[in-house]
């Protein structure tokens, strides 16, 4: 993981306790500087929310007269200045305004509402484009441990040469994004033990091909070069990845 990775699991939850050993002393010094942004955003939310908004006091009408004489029916209201907002209520607009100013940041910021998640996980491999590297160097045992553990997934390295593992987030949560090296290049696997789909959803692209499969509550999409032949692999990847309880 890198700094990026640290700062869009302190956007989800600014609270949430991380292992942040892996980077150098500078990037954990900028991490370190997010998180107490972050927080305190949640803080003015928090104090945003506690302003107190008077109920608005209409002054009493007076009785109207029920006599049958000429005019009976026209009552005469009370003179009344034209209402003004006072100093708490003109808060609660504000701190209204305030929210969801700090929310679009937080939470869309530079993230796009996609309408599929295949729409995307197809977008999200244009993020990554340095992950497609032909090589026979294989990901660091204790990373690649490390990024598919962390969502509560386990993979058998006899799937293949992984040579690259990082965690990301689609739809909001963080999963293992690992590639392994298929016959026609690099191939994209994303592991996502939390996002169900009824059956085999297929990928397309202007130079790729894949496919979304269901996993027992979750789901792990193949996407390789167009020429790649996935269906090679599928089922070895598929029986080499397990979700843990």
């Amino acid at each position: 993981m890198d700094s990026k990775d640290y700062k869009d699991i302190i956007a989800a939850d600014p609270s949430a306790p991380f292992d942040d050993s892996e980077l150098s002393a500078d990037e954990r010094a900028r991490v370190a500087a997010f998180r107490d942004e972050m927080q305190a955003l949640d803080a003015k939310i928090k104090a945003a929310l506690s302003v107190p908004i008077p109920e608005l006091d209409l002054p009493a009408l007076p009785p109207i007269d029920g006599s049958k004489e000429a005019g009976a029916n026209v009552v005469d209201l009370p003179l009344r200045n034209k209402p003004r907002l006072t100093t708490p209520v003109w808060l609660g607009i504000a701190a209204s305004f305030a929210i969801a100013a700090v929310l679009g940041v937080r939470f869309l910021g530079d993230q796009t509402v996609y309408p599929s998640l295949a729409a995307e996980v197809v977008a999200h491999l244009d993020h990554e484009p340095y992950a497609l590297t032909v090589t026979d160097t294989p990901v660091a045992e204790h990373r690649l441990v490390k990024v598919v553990g962390r969502s509560g997934a386990e993979i058998d390295t006899d799937v293949g040469l992984i040579t690259y593992a990082r965690s990301c987030v689609i739809n909001g949560k963080t999963i293992p994004h690992l590639v392994m090296q298929g016959k026609r290049g690099p191939i994209t696997l994303l592991l996502m033990p939390d996002e169900m789909v009824d059956g085999a959803v297929p990928l397309s692209g202007k130079s790729i091909n894949g496919v979304i499969l269901p996993v027992g509550d979750g789901s792990i999409a193949i996407i390789g070069e167009r020429e790649e032949n996935l269906s090679e692999i599928e089922q070895r990847v598929v029986d080499s990845v397990t979700w843990r309880i």
